[in-house]
């Protein structure tokens, strides 16, 4: 198995650097294919969220695939890879899938526990498969992740710690501003992010809740679930004006709310609140400096989070992800005898047909009797040791009896490979 992760996040890199390496929706098919035009990634998942951006690829060589992924991500970044590298974790093989199996059930969150993060690998992979980024790996390693956390959201506790980012976000801004209970609030943004936070504005209690998207129909579908109004980013500076609070997390990679156009809203005796979630940052930097205006965005929510995490079912969601890193790696490794499985089946067909040959001189029902009946034993003589072949291969070290069956019958399983590969891409894809 040649599964490799590439990423950084917000414990191993600042946010200006994660604001560089985010990639938008609108980024996501050029580095997709920037990816799979290299000569050693087959299959590749994007990942990136507000606190992370991680490569998941299928790759036919550690050194050179990583080093494919390292300089995109340095032009992506502008960054030289040895100082880039500094933030950066690799995960391979059973580690690349620990990690996402970690990330999904959100114990690397910087929320432990969060659920949203499904949503986005979800997403991830989804996207992804608009543009032919993942193969037969990728979709079963994405799929498995997905079931994995939502059986820790399901047979644990943990959605007791796992508060989402906007409710987090939240509670730590109403420690500055007091509470958000009635004053009127404004989501800017209407993807998942804006709408989460909607929601969970709405069972605060915040007063009349706006939201505003660059598509008035995607804001007013939002709005309706909160009873809201819905408005166009046209119209952002009124509804701006009107606010106390306001979360924002677009996938912009310019500023939404500028310095002047808050400047105008800005008053002392209406403090506001400015919640950004984004990356890159919604809201200018220079922001921050207005009187009676507090932003609160990822970076300082990941300071403020940085304590003891509430460990509640933690211990419990870390049994179920061993767990599950293991059934898929006997999984794994099932699927790579494959092709020596197929590769003996061919070998036993080709003697088959070769002495089939030396009966031509039979008459045709003799010759179908004889067929059947070499089959069958040929057949019978290959079925317990394939099978066994396929049991001990699951278990950890099985592949060297896949290797011993390969040297003992000189099987040249590459063009089985081959052939099994293109039929099973060819189904995940279809």
């Amino acid at each position: 198995m040649s599964l490799l992760v590439v990423g950084l996040n917000h414990r191993t890199a600042p946010v200006r650097l994660l604001e560089r390496a985010s990639v938008p929706p609108a980024d996501l098919p050029a580095a997709v294919r920037r990816l799979l035009d290299g000569q050693h990634v087959g299959e590749v998942v994007i990942l990136s969220t507000c606190n992370r951006v991680e490569v998941y690829a299928h790759v036919n060589a550690f050194h050179g695939a990583l080093n494919e992924i390292g300089q995109w991500l340095s032009e992506r970044t502008e960054v030289h890879l040895p100082p880039l590298a500094d933030h950066l974790y690799i995960h391979y093989a059973d580690e690349a899938v620990k990690h996402l199996f970690t990330v999904a059930a959100g114990l690397d969150s910087m929320v432990v526990g969060e659920a949203q993060i499904l949503g986005q690998i979800r997403d991830a992979y989804g996207n992804a498969q608009e543009h032919d980024g993942p193969g037969r790996m990728l979709h079963e390693l994405m799929q498995q992740a997905l079931r994995v956390g939502k059986r820790v959201h399901t047979d644990t506790v943990i959605d007791k710690a796992g508060q989402s980012v906007v409710s987090a976000a939240l509670r730590l801004g109403e420690e500055v501003v007091g509470s958000v209970a009635g004053r009127p609030a404004l989501v800017v943004g209407a993807g998942s992010m804006g709408a989460l936070s909607a929601a969970t504005l709405r069972r605060a209690g915040a007063g009349t809740i706006t939201v505003a998207n660059r598509t008035l129909a995607n804001a007013a579908r939002i709005a309706s679930t909160v009873d809201g109004t819905a408005v166009t980013v046209d119209e952002l500076g009124t509804a701006l004006a009107a606010a106390d609070v306001v979360v924002t997390a677009t996938g912009s990679v310019d500023a939404v709310l500028t310095r002047d156009m808050v400047a105008r809203r800005a008053d002392a005796d209406r403090p506001l609140l400015i919640l950004d979630l984004a990356v890159p940052r919604d809201t200018e930097r220079t922001v921050d400096t207005l009187p009676g205006v507090t932003v609160l965005d990822i970076e300082k929510l990941g300071a403020a989070l940085a304590g003891a995490p509430d460990t509640t079912g933690v211990e419990a969601a870390q049994a179920i992800v061993e767990e599950e890193i293991e059934a898929f790696l006997s999984w794994v490794r099932s699927s790579d005898v494959a092709p020596t499985v197929a590769a003996l089946r061919a070998r036993a067909d080709q003697v088959v047909a070769a002495e089939l040959e030396r009966l031509a001189s039979l008459e045709p029902a003799a010759r179908a009797e004889a067929e059947r009946a070499v089959r069958r034993v040929v057949s019978t003589l290959l079925h317990l040791p394939t099978v066994r072949m396929k049991e001990l291969a699951s278990a950890p070290g099985g592949d060297w009896y896949a290797t011993a069956v390969r040297d003992l019958f000189q099987l040249d399983v590459a063009n089985a490979t081959a052939a099994a590969a293109v039929a099973a891409d060819s189904e995940v894809r279809a």
